[in-house]
Formats: structure tokens, C-alpha cells, sequence
């Protein structure tokens, strides 16, 4: 059932639907994050096993039917929520999903230049000796040790960047390509001028470019600024436009985001979980210890990019049902 907006729009069970949806699926994107850390760090059993083959007992059922839980309590209270709250635009949960798009890139931006300012000084202190004198021998040994460094030095950091991602959340990606050039640059003055080089030097490229590289790309989508290459599209009017980015956003761009999660941390051994799990380095031996966080990259980018396609999808449905959208790739029909 519908019932006509001021603006000439429709609200009503179909708007409910759209809503319950796309925040379910968000919000299960997340306790899959949620539940697979503590499957593999906290040794919890995982909701599947509840139905598994070996009958589980004691904490272990306990813990598993919490997990299910954690999956179904959240989707029902959405789809009250959504229920009750039909007079609310579709554009203004598409606000939100952008907004929390936004929020995760910034994290992670944040995070990436701090931890590559931070652990590349500890690396060069590192590989010139001057780490004993620095911080007393003790400490130099444990921050030759990945776990350790990780836990707490890198950890505190993306702390740090989650809160400064708080009031910062307008970035501009320039900047960190400038810091990648920056960082190459400084290799090559070094090399060429002062026959210095290690291996540090060379991972920060490579981790500021990978970031820039997964990062930018949803940040790219939230500001509009892919290049759509489809000659059909763009003679489109506005609601088969709208028609095609629901369409494309729900089956091509989620289950493609839900595939890189589902391969990526299906197992310890997975390509995800594993690096994170052991906080892996890479074999340059004095360089820095972020190679397992280039793995987590991969999550990040598929959280992103799946809460930035569902707003489309958001959007897509707030123009088909003749509402403003929040997005200025998805422009306003005229009321009917």
C-alpha cells in the first residue's frame, strides 16, 4: 500500500522493503566482521556449527546460537524499524549508508598514514641500531616482533584514527597520492645521491599505494567520480538510469563485495584471515611490519564499497518511486 508525498513522491510498504533490505544487509556485513573475529581470535564456535554434523555442548552451543542471534535479532529489529517509520525517505538511509561509507575510508586513511609515518620510523631506527637507545634494550626486541608491534603499536593507532576520522571525514585522496610520490621520491634521492637504501623504504610505497589504490575507489564512488564508459546509459532518462544502478547495485556490486568476504575469511587459512591472524611481515627482513594490514585492505574495501552500493541502491529506488534523492549522481524526477 502507497499513499501520496507533498512533493508529488510515494511512501509505503514497497519504501519499507527497499529500507529493511539494504540496512539488513549492511548491518549483516558488519557482524560477519563481528563474528569472524570471534570465530578465529576468540575460538567461538560460529553459527553454522549449531547445525554441523558433531553435536556441540555446554559454552561452545551457548556461544553459537549467541552468533545466530547476532545475525537474526539485528535483521528483525530493522525490519520493524522500517516498518513503522514508512513516512521516511529512501534518500535519508541512503545518507546514512554514504555517511558510514565515509566514516570507513576516513578510518582507514587515517590509519594508513599513521601507521606508515610511525612504523617507518621504527624501522629505520631499526636497521641503523638506534632503537636500543631509544627505547632501552627490552622494548628494541619487542618491537622487533610482529605480534607485538601490531597489538601496540598499530592497534592504538587505528584507535587514534577512528576518532580523528570522527570530525575528519572530507578527504581528498591527492593527498595521499602526493605521499606516495613523496615516499618514491625519497627513494631515489637517497639512492642515486647518497647510496642509501632499505627495505622500509620501499613497503612504504607499496602500503600507501595499495591503500590509495582500494581506498580511493569507494571514495571515489561516494563522490560520484567513476567514469561510466556505456554508450546505452548515457541516453537514458532519469528513471531507467535509476532503474539500471538498482539493478546493477544489487546483483553485480553486492554479491561481488559478499564474494571477497566469503573467499577472503572463510578459514584460517584464507587469504584474509591468515596474514591478520599472524601478523604476517613480508621476508625483506628490516622492513615494515604491515603486510598483514595490506591484507585487511581487502576487507575494507569490500565494507565500503558494499555500504556505498546499497545507498545507490537506496537512491536508485527513492527516484523510481518519484522521491528526492540524496546523491548527486541520482537527480530528482519531476512529480507525476
Amino acid at each position: 500500500m502507497a499513499t501520496a508525498r507533498a512533493d508529488g513522491g510515494r511512501h509505503g510498504t514497497g519504501d519499507a522493503l527497499y529500507r529493511a533490505l539494504a540496512l539488513s544487509l549492511a548491518a549483516t556485513t558488519f557482524l560477519f566482521l563481528f563474528n569472524n573475529y570471534l570465530i578465529f581470535w576468540q575460538d567461538w564456535p560460529g553459527a553454522t556449527r549449531v547445525f554441523g554434523p558433531a553435536p556441540l555442548i555446554g559454552t561452545a552451543l551457548l556461544q553459537a546460537w549467541l552468533q545466530i542471534a547476532s545475525y537474526v535479532l539485528p535483521v528483525i529489529a530493522i525490519t520493524v524499524i522500517a516498518f513503522r517509520n514508512r513516512q521516511r525517505p529512501l534518500a535519508s538511509d541512503a545518507a546514512l549508508l554514504s555517511a558510514v561509507t565515509a566514516y570507513v575510508i576516513a578510518t582507514a586513511f587515517w590509519s594508513t598514514f599513521l601507521i606508515g609515518i610511525a612504523d617507518g620510523i621504527i624501522s629505520f631506527l631499526r636497521v641503523e641500531g638506534l632503537l636500543p637507545s631509544v627505547f632501552g634494550e627490552t622494548l628494541a626486541q619487542r618491537l622487533g616482533v610482529s605480534s607485538f608491534r601490531g597489538t601496540y603499536v598499530h592497534l592504538p593507532l587505528v584507535l587514534a584514527a577512528a576518532v580523528v576520522a570522527c570530525f575528519k571525514r572530507g578527504l581528498d585522496f591527492i593527498w595521499l597520492s602526493l605521499l606516495v610520490v613523496v615516499a618514491e621520491f625519497q627513494i631515489v634521492i637517497a639512492r642515486f645521491i647518497f647510496s642509501y637504501e632499505q627495505a622500509f623504504m620501499g613497503d612504504l610505497v607499496r602500503f600507501w599505494y595499495a591503500a590509495l589504490f582500494l581506498f580511493a575507489s569507494a571514495h571515489t564512488l561516494v563522490a560520484e567520480g567513476h567514469v561510466r564508459v556505456d554508450v546505452l546509459f548515457t541516453h537514458f532518462n532519469e528513471r531507467r538510469k535509476a532503474l539500471v544502478n538498482a539493478w546493477g547495485s544489487i546483483v553485480l556490486g553486492v554479491p561481488l563485495c559478499w564474494t571477497i568476504l566469503g573467499v577472503g575469511m572463510s578459514g584460517k587459512a584464507s587469504v584474509i584471515n591468515t596474514p591478520l591472524l599472524y601478523f604476517e611481515t613480508s621476508q625483506s627482513g628490516f622492513g615494515l611490519y604491515v603486510k598483514y594490514l595490506m591484507a585487511g585492505f581487502l576487507a575494507v574495501y569490500a565494507v565500503s564499497m558494499m555500504t556505498q552500493f546499497l545507498a545507490y541502491f537506496l537512491n536508485a529506488m527513492a527516484v523510481l518511486r518519484g522521491q528526492a534523492a540524496s546523491h548527486p549522481g541520482h537527480p530528482t524526477p519531476e512529480p507525476s
